[in-house]
């Protein structure tokens, strides 16, 4: 298991800056944010390399597969096509996908845009096949798309795409509103499950909200996942879809992924080496919380 970060939780920042940090806290690498202009692979490639660290993913921009209009649909296609390419390029072994954030329902029907998320996506998994990348089809709650918010939706979609290559991506913070139990979502991904994004429940780094991260681990072990672990989490304030939330923001989003990269890592050594008996490897916040609950 893998430990990265989405560099869009630190805006604009240039990518040597974000890598610098990742390296220093010890991460094993990031996921990249979908704008195109803003990188060249060989650039890319070798920024990543003086500091260790690898693409394990990439998330899109804001197209819509599924939009009624064809003009729209073709701009995503294409797009995803050029995401495809540039994923190969700088080693990527997946990239995300999802529908247009924000737009919370149809235009003309919800069945037919289902209908053209299938094709968009069955199309974009072909050319990803031929790459050797993989696609994760993000969940996301019912604030924020009108398409996939759950893991039954979600396999119900994977299944009919009928491609290997297409699986899921979970997110921690969507899961906290769209599942009731989590722990029996993760489970019933299985092997679908690609890629898994954490936040805690108000989208605060882990251990901020009351995200069960323990027993979380634990259904991640049942289901055998041993793909990525992406923190997603963002610093407090209004407006979901910037990262910039007023004075200190990213140095509130730095603070939250170096202390979810601890937690993640304590809870996967107790995993290791059984869970009794090993409290004091947990950061003394984690540790209040176990034993509250407890």
């Amino acid at each position: 298991m893998k430990y990265g970060v989405c560099n869009w939780v630190f805006g604009e920042e240039r990518l040597q800056t974000t890598a610098a940090f990742l390296r220093q806290v010890g991460f094993d690498g990031v996921e990249l944010k979908g704008d195109l202009s803003l990188y060249r692979p060989d650039r890319v490639n070798a920024v990543l390399d003086d500091h260790g660290l690898e693409v394990l993913s990439l998330t899109p921009l804001d197209v819509d597969l599924a939009h009624p209009e064809p003009r729209l649909r073709k701009e995503a296609m294409d797009y995803y096509l050029r995401l495809v390419d540039f994923a190969a390029a700088v080693g990527s072994r997946l990239i995300a996908c999802h529908g247009a954030v924000g737009r919370v329902r149809a235009l003309v029907g919800h069945e037919a845009e289902m209908g053209h998320l299938l094709g968009g996506v069955s199309s974009v998994a072909s050319r990803a096949a031929e790459c050797g990348v993989r696609i994760a089809m993000e969940l996301l709650n019912r604030y924020e798309s009108h398409l996939l918010n759950n893991v039954q939706q979600g396999l119900e979609f994977v299944g009919e795409v009928g491609a290997p290559n297409v699986g899921l991506l979970l997110d921690v913070y969507h899961m906290n509103i769209e599942e009731p139990d989590p722990c029996s979502a993760v489970l019933d991904a299985g092997a679908r499950l690609f890629l898994l994004h954490v936040a805690d429940s108000n989208r605060k780094g882990l251990g901020n909200g009351h995200v069960d991260l323990g027993a979380l681990m634990r259904a991640l072990e049942r289901a055998g996942y041993s793909g990525d672990v992406v923190i997603e989490s963002t610093a407090a304030g209004p407006d979901p879809f910037t990262p910039r939330k007023g004075e200190g923001w990213r140095e509130e989003a730095r603070r939250y992924a170096e202390e979810s990269l601890r937690l993640l890592k304590a809870y996967a050594c107790l995993g290791e080496q059984g869970q009794s008996g090993h409290h004091s490897l947990l950061p003394q916040a984690s540790r209040r919380t176990e034993s509250a609950e407890r």
